[in-house]
């Protein structure tokens, strides 16, 4: 285990005791419509975000480190959405609307002004149709209030165990793609365009890649007796595919301030939808995730990763 692990957001008081000895549930998680029909409810949890921003009028980057809490509220729209076909059958989607809300974890409301992000949107579970190869494929369509627009598609696989690989936070050329590092990323040098003070936990290992937090958290899980016994990843970009390889056409909006500042270029996220059983075989589901959006100013492209943990309460 590595030594993000000294970061207390990884402490299992997150799973609630109901959950701990609750009823185990066999309901295969990717036979509910490609794993998000087990969305709806209330996730809590922690995580982590690195983001690589500008600086107006003193340097063209600041890296901004947070320990995060988060929330995320689950709820079916109640029906079938009909999409009418002209010169093919109707189809209907089955819909979920979310609202996800993340916080500095050092400054929790209501007392604090740790505010991070607010993210109202949907997920879709569309069926396959001709222009998919008939490969049913999933959507998430965000809406982000500094004036961006996101419709990411995918699709769902079972995965067991979960593999999360890493996530890479440094710059890199939009012409050649070459990376481009910066004295930022060492959190042994100090930096007046850096976080600071730097968040309690917070490691060079974390820095260098986001998500050790989500290994670190299946690990310590593992080492309290619990096992993850499912694993659903589902995988979402703007560029996504379906597994017959058809482009599922993703985009992005943004509003004119964002393009000669900081562009979204592109947004990649997969989550990992897991179910957990201790010794006794009482289940709870998990949601890991891990995004990454790339902000394009100055000639490069810039990470700003998100992982999280949560786990379903309600």
């Amino acid at each position: 285990m590595s030594d993000a692990t000294s970061f207390n957001n990884l402490d299992l008081n997150r799973i609630p005791d109901g959950l701990r000895v609750g009823g185990a549930d066999s309901t295969p998680l990717l036979g509910v419509h490609e794993g998000i029909g087990n969305f709806p409810g209330t996730w809590t949890g922690r995580g982590f975000n690195l983001i690589w921003r500008p600086h107006f009028q003193t340097s063209d980057h600041f890296l901004q480190l947070n320990l995060t809490s988060e929330t995320i509220d689950f709820a079916s729209i109640g029906g079938p959405v009909p999409n009418r076909g002209l010169g093919e059958p109707d189809i209907a989607i089955y819909a979920i609307r979310y609202l996800q809300q993340i916080h500095d974890a050092n400054f929790p409301p209501p007392g604090g002004g740790g505010g991070l992000h607010v993210e109202p949107g949907f997920w879709l579970s569309v069926p396959g149709t001709t222009e998919s190869l008939n490969v049913p494929s999933l959507v998430r369509a965000a809406s982000i209030p500094h004036g961006t627009t996101i419709l990411a598609q995918g699709m769902s696989t079972n995965q067991l165990p979960p593999v999360i690989p890493p996530a890479s936070t440094t710059p890199f050329s939009i012409a050649s793609g070459a990376l481009n590092g910066f004295p930022e990323s060492n959190i042994s040098v100090a930096s007046e365009f850096r976080s600071a003070p730097l968040p309690e936990g917070v490691t060079q290992e974390l820095v260098d890649n986001p998500n050790v937090l989500l290994n670190d958290a299946n690990t310590e899980v593992a080492g309290q007796g619990f096992e993850i016994v499912e694993a659903v990843q589902i995988q979402v970009s703007v560029n996504g595919v379906t597994t017959g390889g058809q482009a599922a056409l993703g985009g992005i909006g943004n509003i004119p301030f964002l393009a000669p500042n900081a562009d979204v270029a592109n947004v990649t996220a997969t989550f990992w939808l897991e179910r957990v059983k201790n010794p006794s075989g009482a289940s709870f589901l998990q949601l890991q995730y891990s995004q990454t959006v790339l902000l394009n100013f100055n000639g490069l492209s810039w990470p700003h990763v998100t992982v999280g943990t949560l786990v379903k309460s309600v």
